[in-house]
């Protein structure tokens, strides 16, 4: 491989997310590329909102003619970053999803939470408590925990955390301070979901506090990508989860 991964990101959102973590977590290792998906809202595009849209935007044809717009040759490994969509559409639709991708480009594909659970076995954590960001509803929080009990979790609590509703405006010690707060000690790792809730920066410390895994939804797709082409860069102070690589 080369020393520098290239990672096409497939995202329906706005806000930025593992545009972001990844050249923090690997920097100068790890490039990325951005394509949208958006849905038709009369004659404008816009990001999905409600899981009847991201089920929309996440629709086979629409995601592979998003990934038209990555040029042939110029990236390793796509990144379909993405949790709401995996909430709403499920984990065997995400599954699905991947390996059509992955045939019609003929490049390895990772998705965030299939990424999660993978890591989640990895570390034989069976028992997770899900921590979401502000802007997701009640309906998004509770089809996280769904999500997650498909694959074999027991999901001992799920909250959407008290933090500000703009990921901009989030940091790490604030992070680190609520989820310290309001993890139970029944969980066995922690799981903070949304790939635009930008926290990477909180998880070695929550680690060390806990005593137990911490994942993240951008971390747990840079590990699985990095996984898929069997890319040999190392990525330290971003959990343990690397470490199994």
């Amino acid at each position: 491989m080369a020393n520098q991964v290239k990672v096409g990101l497939l995202t329906p959102h706005a806000a930025p997310g593992p545009e972001v973590e990844f050249p923090e977590m690997a920097p100068g290792r790890v490039a990325t590329q951005v394509a949208r998906v958006s849905v038709a809202d009369g004659e404008m595009d816009r990001p999905p909102v409600s899981p009847t849209e991201l089920r929309t935007a996440a629709a086979p044809g629409v995601l592979a003619k998003a990934a038209e717009g990555f040029a042939r040759g110029s990236i390793d490994v796509i990144g379909y970053a993405s949790t709401t969509s995996a909430y709403a559409i499920g984990a065997d639709v995400e599954s699905a999803i991947v390996d059509r991708l992955s045939e019609h480009l003929a490049i390895p594909v990772a998705a965030t939470c299939l990424s999660a659970a993978r890591a989640l076995r990895t570390l034989n954590a069976d028992r997770v408590a899900l921590v979401h960001p502000p802007w997701f509803d009640d309906e998004l929080n509770e089809l996280g925990a769904a999500y997650f009990r498909s694959q074999g979790c027991t999901v001992v609590s799920y909250a959407l955390a008290d933090l500000p509703n703009d990921p901009s405006r989030i940091e790490p010690d604030a992070v680190v301070g609520w989820v310290s707060r309001h993890v139970s000690d029944a969980a066995e790792a922690v799981f903070i979901g949304g790939n635009g809730f930008r926290c990477a920066g909180a998880i070695d410390a929550l680690e060390e506090l806990l005593g137990r895994p911490v994942l993240e939804s951008n971390q747990v797709l840079l590990w699985s990508a990095l996984a898929e082409i069997e890319a040999t860069l190392e990525v330290r102070g971003y959990g343990r989860i690397f470490a199994s690589r």
